[in-house]
Protein backbone atom coordinates (compact mmCIF):
# COMPACT_ATOMS: atom_id res chain seq x y z
CA UNK A 1 0.00 0.00 0.00
CA UNK A 2 1.58 3.27 -1.12
CA UNK A 3 0.22 5.18 1.90
CA UNK A 4 2.18 2.84 4.17
CA UNK A 5 5.42 3.46 2.27
CA UNK A 6 4.92 7.22 2.47
CA UNK A 7 4.16 6.93 6.21
CA UNK A 8 7.37 4.93 6.79
CA UNK A 9 9.39 7.51 4.87
CA UNK A 10 7.70 10.34 6.82
CA UNK A 11 8.64 8.68 10.12
CA UNK A 12 12.28 8.51 9.02
CA UNK A 13 12.04 12.09 7.76
CA UNK A 14 10.91 13.71 11.04
CA UNK A 15 13.48 11.62 12.93
CA UNK A 16 16.29 12.80 10.66
CA UNK A 17 15.18 16.45 10.39
CA UNK A 18 13.66 17.19 13.80
CA UNK A 19 14.83 14.32 16.01
CA UNK A 20 11.21 13.28 16.54
CA UNK A 21 10.74 9.58 17.29
CA UNK A 22 6.98 9.13 16.95
CA UNK A 23 4.62 6.50 15.59
CA UNK A 24 3.27 7.37 12.14
CA UNK A 25 0.95 5.01 10.27
CA UNK A 26 -0.90 5.01 6.95
CA UNK A 27 -3.77 6.97 8.53
CA UNK A 28 -1.46 9.98 8.66
CA UNK A 29 -1.39 10.03 4.85
CA UNK A 30 -4.62 11.59 3.59
CA UNK A 31 -6.21 11.65 0.15
CA UNK A 32 -5.75 15.12 -1.33
CA UNK A 33 -8.89 17.22 -1.62
CA UNK A 34 -10.12 17.48 -5.18
CA UNK A 35 -9.65 21.24 -5.38
CA UNK A 36 -5.86 20.87 -4.93
CA UNK A 37 -3.20 19.23 -7.08
CA UNK A 38 -1.85 15.96 -5.72
CA UNK A 39 -2.72 12.40 -4.75
CA UNK A 40 -1.83 12.28 -1.05
CA UNK A 41 -1.54 14.95 1.65
CA UNK A 42 0.56 15.20 4.81
CA UNK A 43 -0.32 17.73 7.52
CA UNK A 44 2.84 19.51 8.69
CA UNK A 45 1.41 21.25 11.77
CA UNK A 46 2.29 18.43 14.25
CA UNK A 47 5.99 18.97 13.47
CA UNK A 48 6.12 22.77 13.60
CA UNK A 49 7.04 23.05 17.29
CA UNK A 50 10.00 20.68 16.99
CA UNK A 51 11.18 22.27 13.74
CA UNK A 52 10.81 25.80 15.06
CA UNK A 53 9.80 26.94 11.59
CA UNK A 54 6.67 28.19 9.86
CA UNK A 55 4.23 25.50 8.70
CA UNK A 56 4.93 26.28 5.02
CA UNK A 57 8.67 25.88 5.55
CA UNK A 58 8.21 22.59 7.42
CA UNK A 59 5.98 21.20 4.68
CA UNK A 60 8.47 22.21 1.97
CA UNK A 61 11.35 20.66 3.91
CA UNK A 62 9.50 17.39 4.34
CA UNK A 63 8.55 17.47 0.66
CA UNK A 64 12.20 17.79 -0.42
CA UNK A 65 13.18 14.91 1.87
CA UNK A 66 10.43 12.62 0.61
CA UNK A 67 11.15 13.45 -3.03
CA UNK A 68 14.71 12.26 -2.49
CA UNK A 69 13.83 9.29 -0.27
CA UNK A 70 10.98 8.08 -2.45
CA UNK A 71 12.63 8.82 -5.76
CA UNK A 72 12.61 5.09 -6.38
CA UNK A 73 11.03 2.63 -4.00
CA UNK A 74 9.41 -0.77 -4.21
CA UNK A 75 5.94 -1.26 -2.79
CA UNK A 76 4.76 -4.30 -0.91
CA UNK A 77 3.47 -5.64 -4.23
CA UNK A 78 6.89 -5.28 -5.86
CA UNK A 79 5.98 -2.33 -8.08
CA UNK A 80 8.63 0.32 -8.62
CA UNK A 81 7.47 3.91 -8.34
CA UNK A 82 8.46 7.49 -7.56
CA UNK A 83 7.03 10.80 -6.46
CA UNK A 84 6.64 13.12 -9.40
CA UNK A 85 6.13 16.42 -7.57
CA UNK A 86 4.84 18.14 -4.47
CA UNK A 87 3.20 21.45 -3.61
CA UNK A 88 2.59 23.27 -0.35
CA UNK A 89 -0.66 24.97 0.61
CA UNK A 90 -0.04 26.67 3.98
CA UNK A 91 0.80 23.75 6.29
CA UNK A 92 -0.40 21.02 3.95
CA UNK A 93 2.05 19.03 1.82
CA UNK A 94 0.42 17.58 -1.31
CA UNK A 95 2.31 14.74 -2.99
CA UNK A 96 1.84 13.64 -6.61
CA UNK A 97 2.70 10.03 -7.45
CA UNK A 98 4.41 9.42 -10.79
CA UNK A 99 2.23 7.89 -13.51
CA UNK A 100 4.48 4.83 -13.82
CA UNK A 101 3.29 3.64 -10.39
CA UNK A 102 -0.36 3.52 -11.47
CA UNK A 103 0.55 1.97 -14.85
CA UNK A 104 2.73 -0.72 -13.27
CA UNK A 105 0.09 -1.43 -10.65
CA UNK A 106 -2.60 -1.85 -13.32
CA UNK A 107 -0.39 -4.09 -15.48
CA UNK A 108 0.35 -6.36 -12.53
CA UNK A 109 -3.22 -6.74 -11.27
CA UNK A 110 -5.54 -6.26 -14.24
CA UNK A 111 -5.76 -10.00 -14.95
CA UNK A 112 -6.50 -10.90 -11.32
CA UNK A 113 -10.28 -11.31 -11.14
CA UNK A 114 -10.11 -11.51 -7.33
CA UNK A 115 -7.82 -8.56 -6.67
CA UNK A 116 -8.87 -6.71 -3.52
CA UNK A 117 -11.15 -9.50 -2.29
CA UNK A 118 -11.06 -10.34 1.39
CA UNK A 119 -11.44 -13.86 2.69
CA UNK A 120 -14.90 -14.48 4.11
CA UNK A 121 -14.60 -13.64 7.79
CA UNK A 122 -18.22 -13.59 8.91
CA UNK A 123 -20.57 -16.57 8.87
CA UNK A 124 -23.67 -14.53 9.72
CA UNK A 125 -25.63 -14.33 6.44
CA UNK A 126 -26.72 -11.01 4.96
CA UNK A 127 -29.87 -11.40 2.87
CA UNK A 128 -29.90 -9.37 -0.35
CA UNK A 129 -33.28 -9.64 -2.07
CA UNK A 130 -33.69 -8.41 -5.63
CA UNK A 131 -35.53 -8.92 -8.91
CA UNK A 132 -38.75 -10.29 -7.30
CA UNK A 133 -40.86 -10.18 -10.48
CA UNK A 134 -44.45 -11.11 -11.27
CA UNK A 135 -45.03 -14.06 -13.57
CA UNK A 136 -47.67 -12.36 -15.73
CA UNK A 137 -45.22 -10.29 -17.82
CA UNK A 138 -41.55 -9.90 -18.74
CA UNK A 139 -38.92 -8.18 -16.64
CA UNK A 140 -39.03 -4.44 -17.37
CA UNK A 141 -36.73 -1.44 -17.03
CA UNK A 142 -37.31 -1.19 -13.28
CA UNK A 143 -36.12 -4.79 -12.88
CA UNK A 144 -32.87 -3.96 -14.69
CA UNK A 145 -32.08 -1.30 -12.09
CA UNK A 146 -33.20 -3.60 -9.27
CA UNK A 147 -31.15 -6.55 -10.55
CA UNK A 148 -27.96 -4.57 -11.10
CA UNK A 149 -28.20 -2.87 -7.70
CA UNK A 150 -28.91 -6.13 -5.85
CA UNK A 151 -26.23 -8.10 -7.66
CA UNK A 152 -23.67 -5.31 -7.19
CA UNK A 153 -24.39 -4.99 -3.46
CA UNK A 154 -24.03 -8.76 -3.03
CA UNK A 155 -20.73 -8.77 -4.90
CA UNK A 156 -19.37 -5.81 -2.90
CA UNK A 157 -20.34 -7.54 0.36
CA UNK A 158 -18.62 -10.73 -0.81
CA UNK A 159 -15.47 -8.81 -1.73
CA UNK A 160 -15.48 -7.25 1.75
CA UNK A 161 -15.43 -10.66 3.40
CA UNK A 162 -19.13 -10.81 4.24
CA UNK A 163 -21.54 -13.69 3.63
CA UNK A 164 -24.30 -12.42 1.32
CA UNK A 165 -27.21 -14.67 0.36
CA UNK A 166 -28.87 -13.59 -2.91
CA UNK A 167 -32.63 -14.12 -2.70
CA UNK A 168 -35.37 -13.79 -5.31
CA UNK A 169 -39.00 -13.69 -4.13
CA UNK A 170 -41.26 -14.43 -7.12
CA UNK A 171 -44.86 -13.22 -7.11
CA UNK A 172 -46.34 -16.21 -8.95
CA UNK A 173 -49.97 -16.08 -7.80
CA UNK A 174 -52.85 -13.63 -7.58
CA UNK A 175 -55.46 -11.95 -9.75
CA UNK A 176 -52.86 -10.53 -12.16
CA UNK A 177 -51.59 -14.05 -12.91
CA UNK A 178 -55.14 -15.25 -13.52
CA UNK A 179 -55.74 -12.42 -15.98
CA UNK A 180 -52.94 -13.68 -18.22
CA UNK A 181 -54.15 -17.26 -17.85
CA UNK A 182 -57.77 -16.41 -18.64
CA UNK A 183 -56.85 -14.34 -21.69
CA UNK A 184 -54.70 -17.21 -23.01
CA UNK A 185 -57.59 -19.65 -22.47
CA UNK A 186 -60.03 -17.33 -24.25
CA UNK A 187 -57.91 -15.91 -27.06
CA UNK A 188 -54.69 -17.93 -27.27
CA UNK A 189 -55.76 -20.76 -29.58
CA UNK A 190 -53.11 -22.97 -27.98
CA UNK A 191 -50.22 -20.61 -28.74
CA UNK A 192 -46.91 -21.57 -27.09
CA UNK A 193 -43.38 -20.10 -27.11
CA UNK A 194 -42.37 -22.87 -29.50
CA UNK A 195 -45.25 -22.38 -31.93
CA UNK A 196 -44.98 -18.59 -31.93
CA UNK A 197 -41.24 -18.05 -31.53
CA UNK A 198 -42.05 -15.61 -28.73
CA UNK A 199 -39.99 -15.67 -25.53
CA UNK A 200 -42.07 -17.28 -22.75
CA UNK A 201 -42.31 -14.27 -20.43
CA UNK A 202 -43.19 -12.03 -23.39
CA UNK A 203 -45.94 -14.46 -24.40
CA UNK A 204 -47.52 -14.32 -20.92
CA UNK A 205 -47.23 -10.54 -21.04
CA UNK A 206 -48.96 -10.49 -24.41
CA UNK A 207 -52.06 -12.09 -22.89
CA UNK A 208 -51.97 -9.84 -19.83
CA UNK A 209 -52.22 -6.92 -22.25
CA UNK A 210 -54.96 -8.72 -24.18
CA UNK A 211 -56.97 -9.17 -20.98
CA UNK A 212 -56.80 -5.44 -20.28
CA UNK A 213 -57.84 -4.66 -23.85
CA UNK A 214 -60.90 -6.95 -23.72
CA UNK A 215 -61.75 -5.84 -20.19
CA UNK A 216 -61.89 -2.19 -21.26
CA UNK A 217 -64.14 -3.12 -24.18
CA UNK A 218 -66.57 -4.81 -21.78
CA UNK A 219 -66.53 -1.78 -19.48
CA UNK A 220 -67.36 0.47 -22.42
CA UNK A 221 -70.26 -1.80 -23.42
CA UNK A 222 -71.67 -1.83 -19.88
CA UNK A 223 -71.37 1.94 -19.60
CA UNK A 224 -73.22 2.28 -22.91
CA UNK A 225 -75.98 0.16 -21.35
CA UNK A 226 -76.33 2.65 -18.49
CA UNK A 227 -73.93 1.52 -15.78
CA UNK A 228 -71.45 3.91 -14.14
CA UNK A 229 -67.76 3.41 -14.85
CA UNK A 230 -67.20 2.12 -11.33
CA UNK A 231 -70.10 -0.35 -11.57
CA UNK A 232 -68.98 -1.50 -15.01
CA UNK A 233 -65.43 -2.05 -13.79
CA UNK A 234 -66.63 -4.26 -10.94
CA UNK A 235 -69.14 -6.39 -12.85
CA UNK A 236 -67.41 -6.85 -16.21
CA UNK A 237 -67.73 -10.59 -17.01
CA UNK A 238 -64.03 -11.00 -17.78
CA UNK A 239 -63.00 -9.67 -14.36
CA UNK A 240 -65.58 -11.81 -12.58
CA UNK A 241 -64.26 -14.85 -14.41
CA UNK A 242 -60.67 -14.00 -13.44
CA UNK A 243 -61.74 -13.67 -9.80
CA UNK A 244 -63.47 -17.03 -9.99
CA UNK A 245 -60.29 -18.52 -11.51
CA UNK A 246 -58.29 -17.22 -8.54
CA UNK A 247 -60.72 -18.82 -6.10
CA UNK A 248 -60.47 -22.11 -8.03
CA UNK A 249 -56.66 -21.86 -7.92
CA UNK A 250 -56.74 -21.32 -4.15
CA UNK A 251 -59.07 -24.32 -3.83
CA UNK A 252 -56.52 -26.47 -5.70
CA UNK A 253 -58.56 -26.96 -8.90
CA UNK A 254 -56.49 -29.42 -10.99
CA UNK A 255 -57.30 -27.82 -14.36
CA UNK A 256 -56.41 -24.31 -13.23
CA UNK A 257 -53.28 -25.46 -11.41
CA UNK A 258 -52.06 -27.33 -14.49
CA UNK A 259 -52.50 -24.27 -16.70
CA UNK A 260 -50.82 -22.09 -14.05
CA UNK A 261 -47.80 -24.41 -13.91
CA UNK A 262 -47.54 -24.51 -17.71
CA UNK A 263 -47.63 -20.75 -18.25
CA UNK A 264 -45.33 -20.10 -15.28
CA UNK A 265 -42.79 -22.52 -16.74
CA UNK A 266 -42.75 -20.41 -19.92
CA UNK A 267 -42.15 -17.30 -17.88
CA UNK A 268 -39.39 -18.85 -15.73
CA UNK A 269 -37.50 -19.92 -18.83
CA UNK A 270 -37.78 -16.39 -20.20
CA UNK A 271 -36.59 -14.94 -16.89
CA UNK A 272 -33.61 -17.30 -16.80
CA UNK A 273 -32.57 -16.26 -20.30
CA UNK A 274 -32.64 -12.61 -19.20
CA UNK A 275 -30.78 -13.24 -15.93
CA UNK A 276 -28.10 -15.19 -17.78
CA UNK A 277 -27.59 -12.37 -20.29
CA UNK A 278 -27.33 -9.85 -17.44
CA UNK A 279 -24.91 -11.99 -15.42
CA UNK A 280 -27.34 -12.11 -12.50
CA UNK A 281 -27.86 -15.16 -10.29
CA UNK A 282 -29.51 -16.18 -7.02
CA UNK A 283 -28.67 -18.52 -4.16
CA UNK A 284 -32.33 -19.11 -3.27
CA UNK A 285 -35.65 -18.45 -5.01
CA UNK A 286 -38.84 -18.24 -2.97
CA UNK A 287 -42.33 -18.40 -4.51
CA UNK A 288 -45.32 -16.57 -3.13
CA UNK A 289 -47.45 -19.61 -3.93
CA UNK A 290 -45.45 -21.46 -1.24
CA UNK A 291 -45.59 -18.71 1.36
CA UNK A 292 -48.98 -17.01 1.03
CA UNK A 293 -50.72 -19.63 3.19
CA UNK A 294 -48.47 -18.70 6.12
CA UNK A 295 -49.31 -15.05 5.53
CA UNK A 296 -52.99 -15.84 5.32
CA UNK A 297 -52.85 -17.60 8.70
CA UNK A 298 -51.23 -14.54 10.26
CA UNK A 299 -53.95 -12.29 8.84
CA UNK A 300 -56.64 -14.54 10.25
CA UNK A 301 -54.92 -14.49 13.62
CA UNK A 302 -54.77 -10.69 13.46
CA UNK A 303 -58.49 -10.53 12.72
CA UNK A 304 -59.23 -12.71 15.73
CA UNK A 305 -57.14 -10.64 18.17
CA UNK A 306 -58.31 -7.28 16.81
CA UNK A 307 -55.03 -6.16 15.23
CA UNK A 308 -56.79 -6.11 11.82
CA UNK A 309 -60.36 -5.41 10.80
CA UNK A 310 -62.48 -6.35 7.79
CA UNK A 311 -64.47 -3.85 5.73
CA UNK A 312 -67.85 -4.48 4.13
CA UNK A 313 -66.24 -5.45 0.81
CA UNK A 314 -64.29 -8.23 2.55
CA UNK A 315 -60.90 -6.50 2.40
CA UNK A 316 -58.69 -6.66 5.52
CA UNK A 317 -57.19 -3.46 6.95
CA UNK A 318 -54.86 -2.39 9.73
CA UNK A 319 -54.78 1.00 11.46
Amino acid sequence: MIELKIAEALKDCVKALYNLDIEIDANSVLRTNREFSGDFTIVAFPFVKAAKKAPEAVAAEIGDYLMDRLAHFTTISGISSSLAAFNVVKGFLNLTVAPNFWLSFLQQHQSDAHFGFMQTQECEPIIVEYSSPNTNKPLHLGHIRNNLLGSSIARILKACGKNPVKVNLVNDRGIHICKSMLAWMRFGNGETPESSGIKGDHLAGKYYVEFDKQYKLQIAQLMAAGKSEEEAGKCAPLLLEAQDMLRRWEAGDAEIRTLWQKMNSWVYQGFEDTYRRMGVSFDKTYYESDTYIAGKALIEEGLQNGAFYRREDGSVWVD
